[in-house]
């Protein structure tokens, strides 16, 4: 659809016409397929009546359908509001003699499609097909999905010398010029018009279909602790410990208001932390364990906190020494990466991530250095790690180098050799698996192939590890979530570790903020953006209801999809399974478990990777790494006796496409429901947009994954003290030991008698208000003040006094910070600034304004006083920040 005023296309689907119609009043270009419009409609509409009808039956209330939907008159008037192209493959719509009609005669490019060009290993017969184009003066562009693809392609053609022109963007409305034009734009498929010499082609058309979306906006995964803090949470105050939040309370001593954090500590003291010293706080989590309460003022937490050093830095070291020992040995230099494996990455059916792109660029450095690899590579679940293990193992085979993947299970194992196969059909690599799977006989031949090198890349279980095994040349290992993995294999590891390249894999989210402190010591690179194709995972709680289930499933059917029923009690899998076909009698049912003989277990999963069966009756043996695209529905019964983990990564395993993944939690009934159960359920319910894997990470993955890369000692010393505070704690440590300059952190108090708060009839939800005061107590310049201040005028409209002033504080409060100032109070008649020994303001400075006027004053505990006499108070703090700023330009 062309809006008004706008130069680009917009794709819609049927469910979205409806919210269009909301925003535009009259569009200038509306473009049909009707015959696929009215049959979404009919789809649509069928849909909404059965779920109405099942509402009805069961009793419960509902809005009828005519309240939220179009119907088809409806929908019809709606697009007959403007002009229109309708486009059907039987028949022609003609438009209304009023509204223009251009018809230009062109054809399509499908003769340029790989399937039509023979493979030899380069863009030969592209190549050949633009020099004729240009010689007979055609205009040609090449419309890549993003610059990383343009870049590629641009390197690809160069051994051709042919002319190319580079633009990043085109201008709308300017015509290309003659010649060979390379750019960005989200393009489906290319044209050309003879008659005009013209010609566009689309990467698509050469190097086979991907999926197109518009980049989203990375997201910031990892938000404060604060958004979600609750009422009876634990906190960490940086200077008192551990205690507990009673809630942002709003409190008026005098003619002054404002908000402040009400924490409770041990022996039921009281603290009420104003605002703008939020930074102090943090939200505790740990691995379930619940901390006493710390006593204000006891010596307790200093020494909770000194232990934690003393661990934190026996960990530094060992890490340094570990750092150390691998700069100083030499491994294989890899070659840089060429021109086939440059076509490699460009025919990726998808969009790399910013993050990926990293990881991968990340991985080449390593490999093309004379250090030995060992890099961890930790993303959420399907975005997109296992194709930074695949183009270092491409790399490593183009170097005549064997490669070892080494998985926890063997249907991970079976997963990853239909992944590497489909991803190295056009080249001459030979991927094999090994694991219980394969027989006594087979696993002969492929042990002794291995060892005579005519196997470049072996995918197996723990089997790998043992002795029997061979390579002729091994350059790389790639581990997938070796934390699963036994103490024994994890020894084996080590010391395979000291011979050859390692890739560790692990969907275990690392938090960023342990990324940055570990920054330097462990090569680790982390995936947090979600691949640009993917969609939200709709996820509902609903109670075992027949007709519901018989709706989940048909409804996935009839796209072509397949889906998982997770039932976890193996006794009763065969009568659920029965029960699920009576049911849905159209479903082709499958049952798997880890019970099962290992031949039975093998067929059902194949059955249902290859669509065989399109209805998978399981247990979590789904769990950890099988990735079905087109497995997009998913019904876990009896939800409410899984962790929220678990629950988490059985999740993972639908919405791995471009298509809308649904994930239906059954409970038998909210009164049968712990309060920790409902708790899990709320969580996974509420997190369910994109990037909510890392936040959900938080509440329950977070502190293992710690475990798992610190250590047992170390994850005993988070749950003394907090993760936030024990990585800010190792950051610390770790800039020591490696001789930096560590910053002394200031926090400044501000004790001037002003009303500066967010009210609440303009910020209703405090979770939000916590979030917005920590963002701007934690700014670092006034141009994050200026932009938090339009966020604001955006969200919720223009400022009250109360928050323009908020906003001058936290400005006066960044020139502390900058100037190292403690505190800043003013008693009526006096402004007085503390300073600490190591202030960033002269003493020269001071000095000065002694000897020039009556109205310092210096005192030996390192106060400035500075006589104002009574002002209006927003006067004293205009004053306040000129004296400051004047010390700022001396």
């Amino acid at each position: 659809m062309l809006g008004p005023g706008r130069e680009n296309l917009l794709p819609l689907n049927y469910e979205e016409l409806d919210n269009l119609f909301a925003y535009l009043d009259r569009f200038s270009w509306l473009m049909l397929d009707p015959p696929a419009l009215i049959a979404a409609a009919d789809e649509f509409a069928e849909a909404v009546q059965r779920g109405q009808e099942r509402a009805a039956r069961s009793g419960e209330p509902f809005v009828p359908a005519d309240a939220f939907y179009l119907d088809s008159s409806e929908l019809e008037a709606r697009l007959d509001q403007g002009p229109r192209i309708d486009l059907a493959s039987l028949q022609v719509y003609q438009l209304e003699e009023q509204h223009p009609v251009y018809r230009v005669p062109v054809t399509g490019n499908s003769d340029l499609r790989p399937d039509h060009v023979e493979h030899d290993g380069s863009l030969a017969p592209l190549v050949e097909r633009l020099r004729g184009w240009l010689s007979d003066d055609w205009r040609i562009l090449l419309v890549c999905h993003q610059q990383g693809q343009a870049e590629r392609l641009i390197d690809l053609l160069a051994p051709s010398e042919l002319p190319i022109a580079w633009v990043p963007e085109l201008v709308p409305g300017r015509e290309f010029p003659v010649g060979l034009t390379v750019t960005t734009g989200t393009l489906d498929c290319g044209f050309r018009h003879a008659e005009g010499k013209q010609v566009v082609i689309c990467d698509d058309e050469i190097f086979g279909p991907r999926t197109h979306r518009k980049v989203r906006r990375r997201q910031r995964v990892f938000e404060s602790s604060l958004a979600d803090l609750k009422a009876e949470d634990l906190v960490v105050h940086a200077d008192y410990g551990i205690g507990r939040y009673l809630g942002l309370v709003h409190l008026q001593t005098g003619a002054v208001e404002g908000d402040f954090l009400h924490l409770e500590y041990a022996g039921e003291d009281r603290l009420y932390l104003p605002v703008e010293r939020i930074e102090k706080v943090q939200k505790y989590m740990a691995d379930g364990s619940t901390p006493r309460l710390d006593k204000m003022g006891s010596g307790a937490w200093e020494k909770a906190k000194l232990r934690a050093r003393a661990a934190i830095e026996e960990l530094s070291r060992d890490l340094l020494q570990m750092q150390a020992r691998r700069q100083m040995t030499k491994g294989f230099s890899y070659t840089p990466p060429d021109r086939i494996f440059r076509e490699f990455e460009a025919a990726f059916p998808h969009e790399e991530t910013p993050d990926q792109l990293e990881a991968i660029e990340a991985v080449l450095d390593d490999m093309t250095s004379e250090r030995p690899v060992d890099r961890l590579i930790c993303g959420d679940v399907g975005y997109g790690k296992t194709e930074v293990a695949i183009r270092a193992a491409f790399k490593a085979v183009l170097d005549s180098r064997q490669v070892a993947v080494l998985v926890p299970t063997t249907v991970l194992a079976r997963q990853h050799l239909e992944t590497f196969r489909q991803r190295f059909a056009d080249y001459p690599v030979n991927v094999e698996m090994l694991s219980r799977f394969r027989t006594p006989a087979e696993q002969k031949r492929i042990l002794e192939r291995t060892a005579a090198g005519q196997i470049d890349i072996l995918i197996g279980t723990h089997r790998l590890l043992q002795r029997d095994l061979r390579f002729k040349n091994l350059g790389l290992i790639i581990v997938d979530e070796e934390q699963r993995f036994g103490v024994t294999h994890k020894e084996r590891l080590k010391k395979m570790r000291a011979e050859v390249d390692v890739l560790t894999l692990t969907a275990t989210p690392i938090p960023r903020t342990l990324h940055l402190s570990l920054a330097g010591l462990r090569e680790l690179s982390i995936i947090d953006t979600p691949p640009v194709d993917r969609q939200a995972i709709r996820t509902y709680v609903t109670r075992f209801d027949d007709d519901l289930i018989r709706e989940a499933i048909l409804r996935e059917l009839k796209r072509g999809g397949q889906v998982y029923f997770v039932h976890n009690r193996v006794q009763s899998i065969d009568a659920m399974a029965e029960f699920l076909q009576r049911l849905v009698p159209q479903a082709k049912v499958g049952v798997g478990h880890g019970q099962m003989p290992e031949k039975a277990l093998e067929k059902v999963m194949l059955d249902f990777i290859e669509g065989r069966t399109n209805l998978l009756v399981c247990t979590t043996i789904i769990e950890n790494g099988i990735d079905i695209p087109t497995a997009n529905t998913m019904l876990v019964n009896r939800a409410d006796c899984f962790g929220l983990a678990q629950l988490y990564q059985l999740r993972g395993r639908v919405g791995r496409s471009h298509q809308r993944a649904y994930a239906y939690l059954m409970i038998p009934g909210e009164g049968l429901l712990t309060r920790d159960a409902r708790e899990r359920l709320k969580v996974l319910q509420e997190q369910s947009e994109l990037g909510a894997g890392f936040r959900i990470a938080r509440h329950d993955l977070e502190l293992r994954g710690a475990g798992d890369l610190l250590g047992a000692r170390q994850a005993g010393q988070v749950a003394a003290i907090g993760f936030e505070m024990y990585t800010e704690l190792l950051e610390e440590t770790i800039q020591e030991l490696q001789g930096q300059s560590r910053e002394e952190r200031i926090d400044p108090e501000i004790r001037l008698g002003l009303s500066a708060f967010l009210p609440e009839n303009y910020v209703a939800d405090p979770n939000q208000r916590l979030v917005l005061y920590r963002k701007l107590a934690s700014a670092h310049d006034d141009l994050e003040i200026y932009q938090a201040g339009d966020e604001l005028r955006d969200r919720y409209g223009e400022l009250p006094p109360a928050a323009e002033l908020l906003l001058d504080v936290m400005k006066l409060r960044v020139l502390m910070k900058q100037l190292h100032v403690e505190l800043a109070e003013f008693d009526g008649h006096n402004l007085v600034f503390a300073f600490p020994a190591n202030t960033k303001v002269a003493p020269e400075q001071i000095l000065a304004l002694l000897e020039d006027s009556k109205k310092y004053r210096f005192s030996p505990d390192y106060r400035l006083s500075i006589r104002l006499g009574r002002l209006p108070r927003e006067e004293v703090l205009a004053a306040a920040k000129k004296e400051l700023q004047a010390f700022c330009r001396l």
